[in-house]
């Protein structure tokens, strides 16, 4: 909702904002104990592949930094090995 500023005349809006809650994505491979994550297992990597075929980001999938290199790099071998598309259609 506009406000007028009353020295200048100009439009101001002000904007109540809240700060939004954050919280801390637990690493679904850790809770499940994984240790290792085999690039064969195409159903596990077809969690962390977008639509288009793009790799989900760690903000997105709430892993850890090492199950997300050992997923990042899954992937790219099934890729290669020509078990995972590189772009979906």
């Amino acid at each position: 909702m506009p406000v007028k500023n009353t020295k200048t005349g100009d439009l101001k809006r002000s904007f109540n904002r809240k700060p939004h809650k954050t919280f801390k994505k637990s690493c679904l491979l850790c809770s499940k104990g994984i240790n290792h994550v085999d690039y064969k297992d195409i159903e596990l990597l077809n969690n962390y592949v977008a639509s288009n075929g793009r790799i989900l980001p760690r903000r997105i999938t709430g892993l850890c930094a090492k199950h997300q290199k050992m997923i990042t790099n899954a992937i790219k071998r099934a890729r290669v090995v020509a078990l995972m598309p590189f772009v979906k259609e």
